[in-house]
């Protein structure tokens, strides 16, 4: 797994290498989580495809079994929300493209 985030996180500082450098040790923790993440995500997503979303579940013995989310999903929605708020955080820390006079007054 260590392996896998290595790469990620390579991969992310490429994307990521024009952020201004008074900023950098904040990126740096915001990449290694985001490859953190992104491993949980890819290897919960996995097990979501081959186990499905929902299992049979029943409290006791003389309880019909019904359908309950799998606790894998719960935590694969709650990693994807954190995953989606770090990649904005560095999207936003990112260098803006300047605008041509033209396109402000348009306001685009």
């Amino acid at each position: 797994m260590e392996s896998r985030v290595a790469s990620e996180v390579n991969r992310l500082q490429d994307l990521f290498k024009n952020i201004p450098k008074d900023q950098l040790n904040v990126v740096e923790g915001l990449i290694t989580q985001a490859a953190r993440l992104r491993i949980l995500l890819d290897d919960n997503w996995k097990d979501i495809l081959e186990n499905g979303e929902y299992e049979k579940f029943k409290q006791s013995e003389n309880q019909m079994p019904y359908d309950r989310k799998r606790p894998i999903v719960e935590n694969y929605d709650n990693r994807d929300k954190t995953y989606q708020s770090i990649i904005k955080q560095l999207t936003e820390l990112l260098p803006q493209p300047k605008q041509d006079r033209k396109s402000k007054l348009l306001g685009r």
